[in-house]
């Protein structure tokens, strides 16, 4: 029986989703209580999620599958890994689904957002949910310069070194940002099929700097034209980032198929 789960996390304590030798890690507390409830059968229990988070990103929305060897009910499914998981991480939703389904694979689209704290001093309160910045912004300029984000490019110059990946070519679909006034936050907010290594962590740190007057307005297009990462410069950190949404084939009917070849 496979079993779709959406979850959230805080990634505060965890370094990121997947697997690593004598780590925390989202992955490896999920494999443990997936096969703790199956009474550790052999071989173990394998569990596949939608893609990386790295070390501090949070997700109000990661999708996981797994195959159990018995049948529970989605809902005694939920309760049950609730009850096993740690404080730090929870399951929203549970789904049967088909055997064929996989969490990876079927990605049709990613959904994250990115907040950041506009205070004069880094909030104890906050660091590990936001990024800082202490300078004024134009929430304006932001905006009109996100607009240049949306599309198909090649994201060279927004990929930190590293990266796996075969093509630096991604579509966006929404880019933007709003000032939330009563937590003192910029809000970032991207759509897209797919997202490289650190994409929307650089993505919001030439943004900002635009906002703030250090770059000009159409500097992104700049960035398409040399394609160099140096180029970019900063990477926010990873304390404001969260995994909102995950679609999948059909979620979304204006973009409904997943990576074309020619960005896989």
């Amino acid at each position: 029986m496979r079993y779709k789960i959406t979850l959230a996390y805080d990634g505060t304590n965890f370094a990121g989703f997947q697997r690593q030798p004598h780590k925390r890690t989202i992955e490896s507390e999920l494999t443990r209580v997936v096969n703790k409830m199956a009474k550790n059968p052999t071989p173990a229990i394998v569990v596949y999620g939608s893609g990386r988070t790295d070390a501090g990103v949070h997700a109000l929305g990661q999708v996981v599958h797994f195959d159990m060897p018995y049948h529970l009910t989605a809902e005694n499914m939920r309760k049950g890994l609730n009850s096993m998981l740690p404080v730090d991480m929870e399951v929203l939703h549970v789904d049967i689904v088909s055997d064929d389904f996989h969490a990876r694979y079927d990605v049709s689209g990613k959904r994250y957002v990115y907040r950041m704290d506009l205070g004069e001093f880094r909030n104890p309160f906050k660091r590990n949910y936001t990024g800082h910045w202490k300078f004024p912004v134009d929430v304006d300029r932001i905006n009109q310069a996100a607009q240049d984000l949306i599309g198909e490019h090649d994201f060279t110059s927004f990929v930190a070194s590293g990266s796996s990946a075969r093509t630096y070519f991604r579509t966006i679909y929404e880019a933007g940002c709003h000032l939330d006034e009563a937590n003192n936050e910029l809000v970032f907010e991207f759509y897209g099929n797919g997202f490289l290594y650190n994409q929307v962590r650089i993505m919001v740190g030439v943004l900002v700097e635009i906002g703030s007057g250090t770059r000009p307005v159409d500097d992104i297009q700049n960035l398409y034209r040399i394609n160099d990462r140096r180029a970019a410069r900063r990477t926010v950190p990873a304390s404001g980032l969260y995994l909102k949404h995950v679609y999948y084939e059909g979620d979304d009917p204006a973009h409904p198929t997943k990576l074309p070849k020619r960005q896989r």
